[in-house]
């Protein structure tokens, strides 16, 4: 396969321009806490002082962990900004982990506790009344999800919002898996009943990017089919917990659910061999480290949405303001720092020129700065060293021939945890950004010459999560289609990769995914079938009929749920 190397426009770009006086996209980024509007500010700091064990709200008397915000609120001497020091959570031990995962086993208690054993309506009119105690709370998260993450206000609110209505379809869904449960079949000679049954203790870990939205994802359905959970919140993002597990103790049975902190809690957990399913929603690298720790791997079911680097293939048939748009949605939503995000473009050679100008001119319309101000598009990052991160991969591919092609608009300038997103073009195999999940704000361009090199690049990855083809062609587009769908699990067609709408599958191939999410999926990948069968004789149609009429079993039952 042949790239292109040269650039249509270029704009020169070196390590060294990074030296010079910030852009303006960045000058005046920070300001002390008293210029914030006080509607925005936060009463720091946000001491989590209480943790949920056992179904109750316990004082912490340990030692903590800070928790700062990428938002920089005050100098140093020299007169650098600094993330602002905005709370601290519980710093656990191996003793208070495994206090967790007793008090979620005694709560299971080898299936026969109250949560697993509980009526399908009655879990959901408990998680139903959760909903609404955590509706209550919808400031408070919405505020610290701005603060711990940098999410702009607006996708914050979205994000809890969304999080509500996936609760609440995942509810409407398990009453309608129930409903179809609720009937007995007859085969054979044999009649029985097949129910979905919890599988037992789950560790569920969410990611924070969408530290509320993605770790519920797999937290709700896994409590909803009966199972009890060790709940690990994200390092970024575990602040804006708190008013949630005050939520679950005061709407759940005791033990269902149990909190830990800090990474060094996840290995005795699972050395343990107590866990029955992993949920985990992150690297493929630290998921691999986790679930090599549990004695029995075999018992193990693991639910894992991990990395992805979703290429785009912009053919020379595609509508080019379609095409940049969604590409920049696709890759610079939330500064990129999304799995789903666009990482890599494929441009064809003929139209790379007239879609790089339109690239420029549209992403230097983007706006750096604050979550609260108004028009915000990009925002500060809460890794530590992201930018740096960044700039290594930035470099690495200017020393070997990528030109930014933004840099006199400020294009991979960092100021402390903000960037101005990079236009990397003329992009080969021989750059890390290639290769690499880059995670953040960086719009890697690849030009080619034939379609066939986009295709090797999707077939040689060993992620496969989604794609997206631009084009206008249905004849080019469907010799696509065929290949690409047995190498990613999402095909997009002129738009960005996205999880949404969440009745939609999502899973990925390779390291990208393992089980399938969606609202009804979900529920699948937290249970079993299991049945309770018996010949066709009058004894056994006798016993079952006394069992039903004096509604003696919650699993063999024929209630409807409406």
């Amino acid at each position: 396969p042949t790239f292109m190397a040269s650039a249509p426009a270029p704009a020169p770009a070196t390590a060294q321009a990074q030296a010079a006086a910030p852009h303006s996209k960045l000058a005046h980024l920070y300001c002390s806490m008293d210029q914030i509007p006080e509607k925005y500010r936060l009463a720091i700091p946000v001491i989590q002082d209480r943790y949920l064990l056992n179904g109750a709200m316990v004082p912490w008397s340990g030692a903590y962990d800070n928790v700062n915000s990428p938002i920089c609120t005050s100098q140093d001497a020299s007169g650098k900004w600094i993330p602002t020091l905005i709370g601290k959570v519980p710093s656990f031990t191996e003793r208070d982990a495994m206090a967790a995962l007793d008090s979620c086993e005694r709560a299971w208690d080898s299936g026969r506790g109250l949560w697993p054993t509980m009526p399908v309506a009655k879990r959901i009119e408990v998680m139903e009344n959760f909903t609404a105690l955590m509706l209550q709370r919808r400031e408070e998260v919405v505020r610290l999800i701005v603060w711990e993450i940098c999410k702009t206000r607006p996708d914050a609110e979205k994000e809890f919002d969304r999080t509500i209505k996936y609760i609440k379809d995942t509810l409407d869904a398990l009453k309608e898996t129930d409903r179809a449960s609720s009937r007995f079949q007859i085969e054979d000679g044999i009649f029985a009943q097949i129910r979905r049954a919890p599988l037992g203790v789950c560790l569920c870990m969410g990611p924070f990017n969408y530290p509320l939205n993605e770790t519920f994802t797999t937290l709700i359905p896994a409590l909803l089919m009966g199972n009890t959970c060790v709940f690990k919140p994200s390092k970024l993002g575990s602040l804006l917990q708190g008013p949630i597990l005050d939520c679950f103790s005061r709407a759940l049975p005791a033990g269902v659910v149990n909190v830990v902190y800090g990474r060094s809690c996840v290995a005795p957990i699972m050395k343990s061999g107590k866990i029955n399913c992993l949920a985990f929603i992150g690297s493929s690298k630290v998921s691999d480290t986790i679930r090599k720790d549990h004695p029995t791997p075999h018992r193990l079911r693991c639910v894992l949405g991990l990395d992805a680097k979703n290429p785009a293939i912009i053919l020379p048939c595609a509508d080019l303001d379609m095409a940049v748009k969604e590409c920049i949605l696709g890759a610079l939503s939330f500064n990129g720092q999304r799995c789903t995000a666009l990482k890599l473009l494929f441009v064809h050679q003929i139209i790379a020129a007239q879609f790089c100008q339109r690239i420029v001119e549209e992403v230097d319309k983007l706006k750096v700065g604050l979550p609260w101000t108004e028009g915000t598009n990009i925002t500060p990052m809460p890794e530590a060293d992201k930018c740096k991160r960044m700039r290594e991969l930035i470099d690495d591919a200017l020393a070997k021939g990528a030109q930014i092609l933004n840099a006199e608009q400020g294009g991979g300038q960092c100021v402390e945890t903000a960037m101005v997103p990079a236009i990397l073009f003329g992009v080969t195999p021989a750059m890390r950004i290639f290769h690499e999940e880059q995670f953040g704000p960086i719009v890697p361009i690849a030009v080619y010459n034939s379609v066939q090199t986009p295709l090797d690049f999707i077939r040689e990855s060993p992620f496969g999560q989604q794609m997206s083809i631009f084009g206008a062609n249905p004849t080019e587009i469907a010799h696509l289609v065929d290949p690409l769908a047995n190498q990613v699990c999402r095909i997009n067609l002129n738009s960005q990769c996205q999880r949404g709408p969440d009745t939609f599958p999502f899973t990925g191939r390779k390291d990208s995914a393992e089980q399938t999410l969606s609202v009804s999926d979900a529920l699948r990948c937290f249970s079993i079938r299991t049945l309770v069968a018996a010949k066709h004789n009058p004894l056994n149609i006798q016993i079952v009929q006394t069992i039903l009429h004096n509604r003696q079993s919650t699993f063999l039952s024929t209630d409807f749920l409406l």
